[in-house]
C-alpha cells in the first residue's frame, strides 16, 4: 500500500464546552489539532497508510499527541521529542455574536524548528524518501525559518525527481507571515513544485486579492501542476486536471454545526482516493463525503465513533 507523510504542527487546543457558552466563566475542553494533523487523522481513518512529521517536547501533552496519533493508526516514527520543550497552544473563544475567536501561543513551539538542524534533517529526509506521497501546507511553511523553507524546497525537488508525489494546500493565515508579499512569493515558489494543489477560493482572495475561478486558474497555469482542486464551500468544486477544467457539484448538507475542519478533511478524502488509484472525480466526491461528516459535528477532529458511523468506505478499486 502506498504511504503518505504529512508534515506540520500539532497544537494543544482549549475550546469551550457548548453547554458552558452562556456561563460568565467558560469551561474549557482540552484537545489537539493542527491543519496537516487533522488531514493525517482523516487519511488514516479512510484507510491510507499515513505518517506524521513534527517536533514535540517531553511534556505530558506531547506524549498525549503521540498517543493520539498512534491510536488513529498514524505512524509516529518521524515525530521527534526533546527534553524541556513544549508544543504550541491555542484557545477558541465564542464572542457575544456567536463567532469563534482564536488566540495562539506558538512562538516557543518546537515544530518551528523543523528542517533547521542538519543531523535531524538528514535522518528525516531519508525516511521521507520511503514514502510515495508527501503532504504539507502554507502553515507548515509559515512557522519554520527562511533557511528551513529553503532546505524543504530543495528536498521536494529531490523527492519528486525520485518519483514522489507532492501534495500542497496553501492554507494562508496572514498573522503567521511577516507580510503578504513574502507569503505570495513563497507560496508561488512552492506551487511550481506541486503535483497536486488543494486550494480554497477564500484563501486565494485573501492572499492575492482576486478570489475568482478564472484568476486562480490563470495564476497557476504555468506552474506545471497535474491536479489543481479549488474548494468553494458549498459551491461546486473546480478541478483542473491535465489542463481540463471540470466543475463537480457539492450535495446539500443539512445540520451543519462547525466548518472548522472542512478543508482539512476534504483534502484527506481526496488524497486518500487518489492514493488508492481513483480518478479525480471520484476523489472529489470522496473528499466532499468526508468533509460532510466533519462539518456536522463539533471540532476539527470528530470522535472516531461518530465518524465511522457515517463514513461510507471506498469500494475495492
Amino acid at each position: 500500500m502506498a504511504r503518505i507523510a504529512a508534515i506540520g504542527e500539532v497544537m494543544v487546543e482549549l475550546a469551550p464546552y457548548p453547554e458552558a457558552q452562556n456561563n460568565e466563566q467558560e469551561i474549557m475542553a482540552l484537545g489537539f489539532a493542527g491543519d496537516t494533523f487533522n488531514t493525517a487523522v482523516y487519511m488514516a481513518r479512510t484507510g491510507t497508510r499515513t505518517d506524521y512529521v513534527t517536533l514535540l517536547g517531553d511534556d505530558p501533552y506531547s506524549s498525549q499527541i503521540i498517543s493520539l496519533a498512534a491510536s488513529e493508526g498514524i505512524g509516529t516514527q518521524m515525530i521527534e521529542t526533546m527534553a524541556g520543550r513544549l508544543p504550541g497552544m491555542y484557545m477558541i473563544r465564542n464572542s457575544a455574536d456567536g463567532e469563534r475567536e482564536f488566540y495562539y501561543w506558538r512562538k516557543e513551539a518546537r515544530a518551528r524548528e523543523l528542517f533547521a538542524e542538519k543531523s535531524h534533517t538528514d535522518r528525516l529526509t531519508e525516511q521521507l524518501m520511503e514514502c510515495e506521497y508527501l503532504y504539507f501546507s502554507g502553515i507548515t511553511l509559515a512557522i519554520i525559518s527562511e533557511h528551513s523553507r529553503e532546505v524543504l524546497l530543495n528536498f521536494v525537488d529531490k523527492y519528486r525527481a525520485a518519483g514522489g508525489v507532492f501534495c500542497f494546500d496553501i492554507n494562508y493565515r496572514p498573522r503567521l507571515w511577516d507580510c503578504q508579499q513574502q507569503a505570495q512569493q513563497i507560496m508561488m515558489d512552492m506551487m511550481h513544485h506541486a503535483d497536486m494543489a488543494l486550494l480554497t477560493l477564500d484563501d486565494e482572495e485573501l492572499l492575492w486579492g482576486d478570489g475568482s475561478i478564472d484568476a486562480t486558474v490563470a495564476r497557476y497555469k504555468d506552474c506545471g501542476i497535474s491536479e489543481l482542486i479549488l474548494k468553494r464551500g458549498a459551491k461546486e468544486v473546480v478541478a483542473v486536471v491535465d489542463g481540463e477544467e471540470v466543475h463537480i457539484p457539492v450535495p446539500r448538507v443539512d445540520g451543519v454545526v462547525d466548518t472548522t475542519g472542512a478543508g482539512d478533511s476534504f483534502n484527506a478524502g481526496y488524497v486518500s482516493a487518489r492514493v488508492k488509484g481513483y480518478d479525480f472525480r471520484s476523489a472529489v466526491e470522496h473528499g466532499v463525503h468526508v468533509a460532510s461528516i466533519v462539518i456536522r459535528n463539533r471540532g476539527a477532529i470528530v470522535k472516531k465513533t461518530k465518524f465511522n458511523a457515517d463514513y461510507l468506505p471506498l469500494q475495492d478499486h
